[in-house]
């Protein structure tokens, strides 16, 4: 009897592992995305910063003339 209590025991243990694992899993692969998500929004502001620098530095050269 108890030797089934410990088998059910380690079963539902294997169970949850497997559970974590493909949970894990799933983190890992939404978090990959989320960092390629942020690198795109990141590159996308660098290209912005750049147009206004250059709009400024135009606008600056119109000032001067």
């Amino acid at each position: 009897m108890e030797l089934n209590h410990l088998e059910d025991k380690i079963d539902q243990l294997i169970a949850l592992v497997d559970e974590l694992e493909q949970r894990q899993a799933g983190m890992v692969a939404e978090k990959e995305s989320w960092i390629a998500e942020r690198n795109r929004l990141i590159e996308k502001n660098e290209l912005a910063r750049t147009k206004v620098e250059a709009m400024i530095s135009r606008l600056k050269s119109l000032e001067q003339d």
